[in-house]
């Protein structure tokens, strides 16, 4: 009886121990994170729609040559509906610009992967320079000839402005300007428009008096509107914002964010990659990035929330 307890006792301490290690295996394959057998990857057009869509088809096959698994890239109307979709694991990759990852983030929907590079830009011209940055600025632009000389001169005009999520069409120019005495969303009227190139040309045909956009957004329509830096120009440019990321789903496993990290990366770098992103986002590449980066956006954020109340 004795011994037939001894092999009891036996027998359940290895189920114990077998019971255990398959615990500790399904919790270290839970701790891997996610992988994707298929990328899903989302982003809102800075123009047009219409003219993106051709445009994005190719990087699904450059990256999916790179990542070895099937790639699709699709188009967004907004930046809330890109982090609602990585937030129900519907999208895997966000093109996300400062405030939309931000709000992500603390929705712990994303991490911030790569941060795209552009070429500066200097005024008074609007022409890139030779540099790649990793930061922009915002600027505020009125039809040439117009009685509005500077920000103080906004009260009750009509501004073009992009969704509430976006940086250089929204958040900054609003906070700063709130820093300074405007309260914008109070004081005048603003007509949400979808591109920066559709705000450009509400300034130029007066269908709004302004219009908060990227520096330096003219150079969008300027094959359509070749004088368009003399007719309309910029009166304010904000403090430096930091550059659109590419943000990932905050369960993907560290592994698939390091190849998909050189992916991008290597996009960028090829000569045919290069001119696709540009063509897509005015991206001339891609750099590792921090969550450290968005301090002043978190700011900038907390600023918008008091023009709310």
């Amino acid at each position: 009886m004795k011994k037939f307890k001894k092999v009891l006792f036996g027998l359940f301490t290895i189920l114990l121990a077998v019971a255990a290690t398959a615990c500790s295996n399904k919790k270290s394959n839970s701790s891997a994170g996610y992988t994707p057998k298929e990328l899903n990857v989302q982003f809102v057009p800075s123009q047009a729609a219409d003219k993106l869509e051709g445009r994005a088809k190719p990087l699904e096959k450059m990256l999916s040559k790179k990542l070895g698994i099937p790639v699709k890239v699709t188009m967004s109307t907004d930046y809330n509906t890109v982090v609602e979709a990585m937030k129900s694991k519907k999208v895997d990759v966000g093109f996300l610009p400062p405030d939309g990852y931000v709000l992500a983030h603390k929705q712990g929907a994303a991490d911030v992967l790569l941060q795209a590079q552009r070429y500066g830009v200097k005024q008074p011209n609007g022409e890139a320079t030779k540099d790649l940055v990793d930061s922009y600025r915002a600027e505020i632009v009125v039809k040439k000839g117009s009685k509005i000389k500077n920000w103080k001169d906004l009260k009750g005009k009509s501004i073009s402005v992009q969704n509430p999520t976006s940086s250089a069409g929204y958040v900054f120019p609003i906070a700063e300007l709130k820093q300074k005495g405007l309260d914008v969303p109070k004081s005048c009227k603003l007509v949400t428009v979808t591109g920066h190139d559709q705000a450009i040309l509400n300034v130029l045909n007066g269908d709004t008096d302004a219009a908060f956009v990227f520096e330096d957004a003219r150079n969008i329509v300027k094959k359509d509107q070749p004088n368009i830096m003399k007719k309309v120009v910029p009166i304010y440019f904000t403090k430096p914002i930091p550059n659109d990321t590419v943000s990932v789903r905050s369960d993907m496993s560290k592994a698939f964010q390091k190849k998909l990290a050189k992916a991008f990366i290597e996009v960028g770098e090829s000569k045919k990659g290069k001119k696709l992103i540009e063509s897509i986002y005015s991206h001339e590449g891609y750099v590792r990035s921090n969550d450290s980066k968005f301090a002043i956006v978190r700011k900038y954020d907390k600023i918008i929330e008091s023009t709310k109340k």
